[in-house]
């Protein structure tokens, strides 16, 4: 009786005594999760975002990589006076606060500057609808070279002096000069039935005259007045 008795005592607190080490083991594990999501997310810790614009890529990326923070390219951008891969913009701006892992987006600067497609209006439209168009499309549009012409009419492109057709590529900064006509061409009836009346200018020219030579002949006449064929009475004979 008194074995069977410790025997039953024995297992009850080896039993108990697995309950607890069980409880112990799940403590520590709910524990170590705890801590280890508090050092992979930084749980109730905020971090100010620094300011990262003019830095070059790499050393802002290491930056925000020491403060628990990534970073991630949405844009390019170009400024000559700057390198490129130099930020330009980032956003959330520096100062706000975020939670650690945040994603810190920026705007780095191109090596070259983008292009823009030269559109279809060489001789397509007036200089008016011309510039308001390019301008829209971010063209630089200079003061435009007027040519003998249909007045503010598109007849060319140039850019950097060299003329350009449409499709080109050419620098987003690039000086883009139109060509534009002037009124001085001579409008025909037959072109003038393809423009608008306040569009025709008709003009004056001068047209060379051929200096004639004039020399006096002595003609032999009748008593009418009619001229004396000679050539029919020179083919006979004399008698």
């Amino acid at each position: 009786m008194a074995k069977k008795d410790l025997f039953g005592k024995f297992a009850s607190a080896y039993v108990w005594g697995n309950i607890v080490a069980v409880l112990i083991v799940i403590a520590f594990i709910a524990l170590g999760v705890r801590i280890g999501l508090d050092f992979y997310t930084r749980h109730g810790e905020s971090i100010v975002v620094p300011n990262i614009v003019n830095m070059q890529y790499d050393d802002a990326e290491d930056k925000l990589d020491a403060l628990g923070l990534d970073i991630a390219i949405n844009d390019t951008g170009y400024n000559e006076k700057l390198p490129p891969d130099c930020i330009l913009e980032q956003s959330p701006d520096p100062g706000k606060r975020v939670k650690g892992g945040y994603i810190v987006y920026v705007t780095i600067n191109a090596a070259s500057p983008p292009t823009l497609v030269i559109p279809d209006v060489i001789e397509n439209g007036s200089w008016r609808e011309v510039r308001a168009r390019m301008v829209s499309m971010g063209f630089k549009i200079t003061e435009p070279e007027y040519i003998p012409g249909e007045r503010d009419w598109i007849y060319g492109i140039k850019v950097n002096g060299r003329s350009v057709k449409a499709g080109d590529r050419v620098p987003i900064d690039a000086k883009i000069m139109v060509q534009v006509g002037d009124g001085t061409r001579i409008v025909t009836a037959a072109d003038s039935a393809f423009l608008k009346d306040e569009e025709v200018e008709y003009g004056e020219r001068e047209v060379d005259v051929p200096d004639y030579v004039y020399e006096e002949v002595e003609v032999q006449v009748d008593a009418e007045g009619n001229e004396i064929d000679h050539s029919s009475h020179s083919d006979v004979p004399n008698p």
